[in-house]
């Protein structure tokens, strides 16, 4: 049988596979996005066959479809999954898949690799034994590694067996419409291209918050923490595509090369200076959690103050945060420009990332009647609130699965980028503890500790609510 892209799921019994690829491929069969003549290949050691494993994601896609669930349209997708059992560190079974794949005219083969990292090298490895799937793609998800030295090891061993450019490391948030709008709402509007700098932007604000706290993932989280779970990858990434410079062309080659330059830029810290960079704080109840150390000091919130020493950016503050149990869902990046007069309300954009997507803009305007107050006021797009929005924009993974077909790496993280992240974090980290700071609690609900903000009050600022 030939077959045009085989797409290859390790850990296909997972939450990531059932909640977030199998609705994302079966929207993508859907709307014509997924190449005729594909297959969905499902790695497991749980003991299904094809046709119990379409039944089970059936269900899942039914509850997890961005479009209206079809019968018949599921049917024909599933015609396209078959579930393979076998145990990921057993080579034995790396060669009953090379029989298994030999059977058929493969054009391409994808691997998804939705495991933990500890797996990434040891299914890397089995592939070498798999006909032509060193000559494939592979799709990671973060961590990418637990500390810088893993995450070295892990990328030499990856690209050992598959070159730098098979390699696709994918971070959802990149695949988010607001995210991916940052670029035309800058480079096409004169009105904040040409104030898009430090001489009208008194500040840059990128907020994470989470009303949910560790759940299950507490093993996994209390070896990590706020910075390492969210900010060295996603937030960064954030952060470099909100200051980079604009790209000569927007492929991949020229959209890295000007987000590393970014990272390159931020400014170095010193010990004196950490207590004015980083704030951490940890939920009440985080250490009864389960699978959490009764007396971690893990960091369940973090705030930084950073700064760019570049000509664009020199003098102006970029504040991160992130959060669990806040008592609130929201990301959002916050443009604050500066004051025409020390007297009125600065102008504020605000693009908002998630659960609601969409442009805030907050202006001046004189007060209505016989007066010459000056009032703030707003214009607020939502782009989601409208369904035909909804049901035409499609949800991260669609859109990085789809570009990975399509060898499109201009939203995917690259390895120097992860590389300049970690090495910035565990710095930050490391001079942190050094200064023996300390980790302040918080009540779930709250936007973090008090002494975040405190932490902004020092140089008059304060995080938009």
């Amino acid at each position: 049988m030939k077959i045009h892209t085989n797409i290859t799921i390790f850990g296909g019994t997972g939450d990531l596979t059932f909640r977030k690829l199998l609705p994302a491929l079966y929207t993508m069969f859907n709307t014509g996005k997924l190449p005729e003549n594909s297959r969905i290949v499902i790695i497991g050691r749980r003991d299904y066959d094809s046709g119990s494993y379409r039944a089970l994601a059936n269900d899942w896609v039914k509850k997890f479809s961005r479009l209206p669930y079809s019968a018949e349209t599921f049917n024909a997708f599933s015609g396209q999954i078959d579930y393979f059992r076998m145990d990921l560190s057993n080579p034995k079974d790396y060669r009953r898949l090379d029989e298994y794949f030999s059977k058929d005219d493969i054009g391409s083969h994808i691997f998804y690799l939705a495991v933990a990292p500890r797996f990434f090298s040891v299914i890397a490895d089995g592939l070498k034994t798999v006909e032509g799937a060193c000559q494939g793609k592979v799709i990671i998800e973060k961590p990418f590694g637990e500390n810088l030295e893993a995450a070295k090891k892990l990328n030499e061993e990856l690209e050992s067996h598959f070159g730098p450019e098979q390699i696709y490391r994918i971070d959802h948030y990149l695949g988010k419409e607001m995210v991916r709008n940052i670029q035309a709402i800058r480079f096409t509007n004169p009105i904040f291209t040409d104030i898009w700098n430090s001489r009208y932007i008194e500040s840059v604000q990128i907020s994470a918050l989470e009303d949910v706290g560790v759940e299950t993932r507490g093993g996994y989280y209390d070896a990590s923490g706020a910075l390492k779970d969210m900010v060295q990858n996603h937030l960064f990434q954030i952060l470099s595509i909100v200051a980079m410079e604009q790209p000569e062309v927007f492929n991949s080659t020229h959209m890295h090369t000007a987000q590393v330059e970014v990272l390159k830029s931020l400014s170095p810290v010193g010990q004196a200076d950490i207590g004015d960079t980083l704030v951490l704080g940890q939920y009440e109840g985080y250490r009864e959690e389960p699978l959490v150390s009764p007396d971690s000091n893990t960091e369940t919130f973090a705030g930084l103050r950073l700064y760019i020493d570049n000509e664009r950016w020199r003098g102006t503050p970029f504040y991160i945060r992130t959060g669990k149990k806040t008592g609130t869902r929201q990301m959002e990046v916050s443009i604050v420009f500066r004051r025409s007069m020390p007297e009125v309300e600065p102008n504020v954009l605000i693009i908002k990332i998630q659960p609601t997507e969409g442009v805030y803009l907050q202006f001046n305007i004189k007060r209505p009647g016989d007066t010459d107050d000056i009032i703030p006021t707003k214009m607020d797009f939502c782009q989601n609130c409208d369904l035909v929005h909804q049901l035409n924009t499609p949800e991260a993974y669609e859109r990085l699965l789809t570009a990975c077909i399509n060898s499109e790496r201009s939203w995917f993280s690259q390895w120097d980028q992860i590389e300049i992240s970690w090495n910035y974090i565990e710095q930050l980290k490391q001079l942190f503890t050094k200064k023996g700071l300390k980790v302040y609690p918080y009540a779930p609900g709250t936007h973090g500790p008090k002494e975040s903000n405190e932490f902004l009050a020092r140089t008059g600022h304060q995080w938009m609510e």
